[in-house]
């Protein structure tokens, strides 16, 4: 006899159409209501759709509540988290997961006594291959979802046992129908026959035949719908009426049945559109949203949290609630809706206020830390206080910002320096100045803001000093000439008859990089080609090189073009807007790396703009980045009779995570965009998308996406809504970096690589020239008490072979945590790489007796105490 385990739940987008503001609105209630529900009915239990920030939002309106909620959660009739919010599972760092995993489940632990360790994300738009190992981070070894299977071409049934790229496992439970397969509304009770004849029961016979289910997962629930009421009287009248047997279950209860299951096995990511639209298109959308959410994780990551433990360990106090605060504002921005850009502006508005927030955030402890350590230091006038904020040795250049009275100056004991003029203070009469004789007035002589470029050794975690002085003016350098090209012993960029071309060695690849358009009629969740146009290949016109020094090259070529401005215009045949571009191709002539800087004002509406890769004709491999590893990448088949078969079309359109690899016919070219999320390829060309603009919400039949309109905007009642901030018109530039390698690069090296492109450069100068620099300097005063600490510190060092994903704060004092990936095919021994001793912990600090050895393709945690030994 087939058994159907229903579950009891609310599925609860903090936003989409409506705001948080909004949603709390309907929390008021509802929540309410489940609270009343489950305690006169013991028989109920309920799922809160597994994240606790909309728990935390409700009971800050409700403290009254509190000790109910506990009660409830405590005896498994309320089940709350493991997530903080329900992450987008294909656009953010994998530490960002992480994070929203460990907030979640430490706060539902202690707020509301215990979390559900389930990784239960109902409605995610997919899943990357590495997402079991991500889980079993956390200690979570299940999932629940919806969204990305095929039972005929990845695996035979709704419920397997899924693989990472390593030896990480978790049982995968899917519900191809949605959430709401078993959804109890008022028109179910009162039309129970049909509900059952129609719907209830031919679900649970796709679920049984497809992998000879005897016990399946009926959910039901749908977005913000309240408890259902009276469920054991309702249930008894599905099993009076049904053809199965239905018992009201929990998630749990449902995972620990089908362990005991012998049960199939998957290993890949879950992108197939068959029973449910995944958006493949959905990485470029609102990509101003995916750029600032991608500069905030790398801010917080590579700058603010190993700050933190430099801080720490020179005495500097900063709360390590300031931290999870930081990380709660950009994690309420990374739900599917929010992070994929599938909303309304009115939200869009919040996202970016948050944003905004966020970064005030982060750039404030970073500016407090450093003044904290620059007054420490007695910083002096001509002094620099430079940080190396990775565990590992760095050799390679750095970019700081001086302010100086002079323009000329000089870096004492640097390798190389370029200083640039960014802007000129003029000099400023009669300005006020506080003195001992009360106040005077005086002029200000002018002063200058440098950009400057110098190649350093640094130490490991931590900084040190390097002190510069002025110099006598030199003759200006020529910026500009005549040359159309840049190059470096074999390697060369040339601008000829309107195409870039690359030279490397004996192998000359025309046309190397293009820019591309075309029109879009799609909305927030998918770019839509316009029936019968081609993609165009946008014009450069003219070039100028500039030779910055003996080091650093630029080949700058522009162009113009008329486009149709919006896709009115575009689809009656009318080029009415000018639309101008620059490519900026960089160089340093000592390590030999090249990078792109793609710049334009958009001001056309309704189009995708990329880029064309030519890796001279032929690509025979693609490798590319995902949260917590590597992938190789093949294009599948499209049948002519998709639609047939899928939601959407199945389109090769891929996401990534940083690192593009594409292996040419004589080259491999890793290509490393910051905050792309995009691309796809074909036998010839490498395509990043830049920018995918709409001004829809939801539109109905789109060439890839036939039907109904996502986000319910044709729905019975609803109306169509325009998204005009979704244009994303303004000032745009986007940098990739690029690196040749070998052919087949192993993934442990291109990930070491992804560390080398993303390094921040972190400096301080003490200001007396201009106090808004650092905008919280003229606000943090000098202390009394004087810290004693290194003119040069270095924490630990770790191997540069090492693949360190993240190093953070521990929640006890005096100690920090490292996070290393293996990404190989080896199992890595770590016990000669690091100078300290460590010791191993799961994320939440919990000690570990796993050693210091790390199986493949997979994470480890390790804590280290944080002191300064002089």
């Amino acid at each position: 006899m087939v058994k159907a385990h229903l579950v009891n739940h609310t599925h609860w987008d903090r936003e989409w159409y409506f705001t948080v503001m909004d949603s709390q609105v309907l929390a008021d209630q509802v929540f309410t209501e489940i609270l009343e529900e489950l305690e006169t009915h013991p028989e109920a239990n309920f799922c809160l759709d597994g994240q606790t920030s909309i728990l935390d939002e409700y009971v800050n309106t409700h403290p009254e509540n509190l000790d109910r909620i506990r009660e409830l959660v405590r005896d498994e009739r309320l089940f709350v988290g493991p997530w903080y919010t329900q992450t987008d599972a294909l656009i953010p760092d994998a530490e960002s997961i992480l994070r929203n995993l460990y907030i979640g489940v430490t706060e539902a632990n202690k707020k509301y006594g215990k979390a559900m360790m389930i990784g239960y994300l109902p409605d995610t738009f997919g899943f990357n291959a590495q997402m079991p190992m991500l889980l079993n981070q956390a200690g979570i070894n299940s999932i629940l979802f919806w969204r990305g299977t095929n039972f005929d071409t990845q695996v035979s049934s709704p419920y397997f046992r899924w693989n990472s790229l390593g030896n990480d496992e978790v049982i995968a439970a899917n519900f191809p129908f949605g959430y709401f397969t078993g959804q109890i509304g008022l028109d179910a009770k009162e039309k129970m026959d049909s509900f059952i004849s129609d719907r209830y029961d031919p679900n649970i016979k796709f679920l049984h035949e497809h992998g000879n289910n005897n016990d399946v997962l009926m959910p039901s629930g749908i977005d913000q719908m309240n408890i259902v009421h009276n469920i054991a009287e309702t249930v008894k009248k599905i099993n009076e009426q049904s053809s199965f047997e239905t018992k009201i279950s929990t998630y749990q209860e449902f995972v620990d049945v089908l362990r005991t299951k012998d049960l199939p096995g998957y290993s890949g990511e879950l992108r197939l559109p068959t029973y449910s639209r995944i958006h493949r298109t959905i990485g470029s959308v609102r990509q101003s949203i995916k750029k600032q959410n991608f500069e905030i994780e790398q801010k917080i990551l590579k700058r603010v949290e190993p700050l933190m433990v430099i801080a720490e360990s020179a005495g500097i106090k900063v709360g390590k609630g300031m931290l999870t605060l930081l990380w709660k504002k950009l994690l309420e921005s990374q739900a599917h809706d929010s992070l994929g850009g599938s909303v309304s502006d009115n939200v869009a508005e919040d996202i970016m206020h948050r944003f905004k927030e966020a970064n005030e955030l982060a750039d404030g402890i970073e500016n407090l830390i450093k003044k904290k350590i620059g007054d420490s230091l007695k910083l002096g006038d001509n002094e620099l206080l430079l940080f190396n904020t990775t565990p590992q040795s760095f050799d390679g250049f750095k970019k700081v910002s001086i302010m100086a009275r002079s323009k000329n100056i000089k870096f004492d004991n640097v390798e190389y320096q370029s200083v640039k003029v960014e802007k000129h203070y003029p000099m400023r009469k009669h300005v006020l100045k506080m003195t001992e004789k009360g106040r005077e007035y005086f002029d200000e002589p002018e002063y200058f803001s440098l950009i400057c470029k110098i190649k350093v050794q640094l130490k490991p975690l931590g900084y040190t000093i390097i002190k510069f002085h002025d110099v006598p003016a030199k003759s200006e350098e020529v910026a500009n000439n005549t040359d159309n090209y840049i190059a470096t012993n074999d390697l060369k960029f040339e601008f000829t008859n309107g195409k870039i071309n690359f030279v490397n060695g004996d192998e000359v690849i025309l046309d190397f990089i293009s820019l591309l358009d075309s029109g879009n009629d799609g909305d927030t969740y998918d770019y839509s080609p316009i029936q019968g146009e081609k993609e165009s290949v946008l014009p450069f016109t003219e070039c100028r090189v500039i030779h910055e020094d003996e080091v650093f090259e630029k080949l700058i070529v522009s162009g113009e073009e008329f486009l149709p401005g919006t896709l009115e215009s575009r689809l009656s045949g009318k080029r009415d807007k000018k639309f101008a571009y620059q490519l900026v191709i960089s160089l340093n002539k000592i390590s030999q790396e090249f990078s792109f800087k793609v710049i334009f004002n958009n001001n056309i509406e309704s189009h995708r703009l990329r880029l064309r890769i030519n890796p001279n004709n032929e690509i025979l491999g693609i490798k590319a980045g995902i949260q917590g590893g590597i992938i190789n990448v093949t294009n599948k088949k499209v049948d002519e009779d998709w639609q047939d078969k899928f939601d959407e079309k199945p389109v090769n359109i891929y996401n990534f995570d940083k690192l593009l690899n594409v292996n040419g016919r004589n080259n491999s070219f890793s290509f490393f965009p910051k905050g792309l999320k995009e691309f796809e390829f074909d036998n010839r060309y490498l395509y990043l998308t830049l920018l995918a603009t709409t001004g829809q919400l939801g539109k109905p039949n789109l060439a890839w996406r036939p039907g109904r309109a996502s986000g319910d905007t044709t729905n019975e009642g609803h109306i169509m809504m325009p998204t005009p901030m979704a244009q994303e018109k303004g000032n745009w530039e986007f940098t990739i970096g690029m690196k040749l390698n070998k052919i087949n690069a192993v993934h442990s090296l291109l990930s070491r690589e992804i560390n080398g492109a993303f390094d921040q450069s972190v400096s301080y100068q003490k200001q007396t020239l201009n106090l808004f620099i650092n905008r919280l300097d003229n606000k943090i005063w000098p202390t009394e008490v004087s810290l004693q600490i290194p003119r040069s510190l270095s924490l630990v060092a770790i191997d540069n072979d090492v693949v360190v994903s993240s190093l953070y704060p521990s929640r006890e004092n005096e100690k920090y945590l490292i996070r290393i990936l293996n990404d190989s095919d080896e199992m890595l021994d770590v016990a000669n790489k690091i100078n300290s001793e460590i010791e191993r912990v799961d994320l939440f600090e919990n000690k570990l007796n796993q050693g210091t050895k790390i199986m493949p393709h997979t994470f480890a945690t390790f804590k280290l105490r944080n002191m300064i030994n002089f």
